[in-house]
């Protein structure tokens, strides 16, 4: 049973003094996996250090559309550096637009197009975080996709609604689903949740945040506890659980080229084949 958590946060301090612990359990919950998604530039060498540790966290490199304080032309160039130095990143980001409580909108819009440019530039997805500004987002990413070039990725932790969701699969990019799909209200998450095509599908957690039912009594959210995010979406789209955890693990090492994965992907027969539906 395969499972890929597409987006962590491993090198917060609540994670640092159990993190092999952690590690056992999440191997032992069939997480083949982890991508490490970066807040900004400053943290990537402790990033860089976990998967010194952990042969398979891949890492990402970007800077949070909340983080704007951070922004310069160094910070692109230096973004552009790492990701270009490091043969374990798979994606820049996590990048994108956070419009709640935002007085700094033409600011985040050019730190997303730059981190867009990078992405097109390496040839690598892009990792986005999108709040109240699913239409800005999806502007934008169209606008790039038109003027400079083709780039892909992920809405990760989607939130949105079935209409926004459709926006983005029409821009090619697929939607990643965490524990907020097990809250017992939330209705447009678990809708929008139904309709993604098998093959635009992934699972993630990203913890130490939004600890998935039926742990969410926990504090911390961790790795292993994907799992639950798969099987409560198995039961939700009415499939196999298997088969669920299998597609969406094939889509992340689609997306993300994951090298020590694609074995996996090319020789497992198994493998359900790609549909355009459900």
């Amino acid at each position: 049973m395969p499972l890929v958590d597409t987006h962590v946060h491993l090198n917060f301090d609540t994670f640092a003094g159990d993190l092999d612990e952690l590690a056992q359990a999440w191997r032992q919950a069939g997480v083949l996996a982890l991508v490490h998604s970066c807040v900004e530039p400053g943290e990537f060498a402790a990033m860089q250090a976990i998967a010194d540790r952990i042969p398979e966290l891949y890492l990402s490199v970007g800077l949070h559309p909340l983080d704007m304080d951070k922004w310069t032309d160094a910070a692109a160039a230096r973004i552009a550096e790492l990701a270009a130095a490091d043969d374990r990143v798979v994606a820049i980001g996590e990048t994108g637009l956070d419009f709640f409580k935002a007085d700094d909108e033409a600011v985040q819009r050019e730190a997303f197009w730059q981190q867009l440019t990078i992405a097109h530039r390496l040839n690598l997805p892009v990792i986005v975080h999108c709040r109240d500004a699913a239409q800005a987002t999806a502007e934008v990413i169209d606008e790039f996709q038109r003027q400079v070039g083709p780039v892909d990725g992920v809405m990760h932790c989607w939130a949105g609604t079935p209409a926004e969701t459709q926006q983005f699969l029409d821009l090619g990019f697929y939607i990643s689903f965490s524990g907020i799909v097990t809250f017992k209200n939330a209705h447009q998450v678990k809708a929008s949740a139904q309709m993604v095509p098998a093959h635009r599908l992934l699972v993630e957690t990203d913890c130490p945040f939004l600890t998935p039912e039926p742990r969410r009594k926990e504090r911390r959210n961790q790795p292993a506890f994907v799992y639950h995010v798969a099987a409560y979406l198995a039961e939700l789209r009415q499939v196999d659980f298997e088969a669920l955890a299998q597609t969406t693990t094939r889509n992340a090492v689609t997306l993300f080229k994951l090298p020590e994965l694609s074995p996996w992907l090319a020789a497992d027969p198994n493998l359900p084949p790609i549909t355009a539906g459900c």
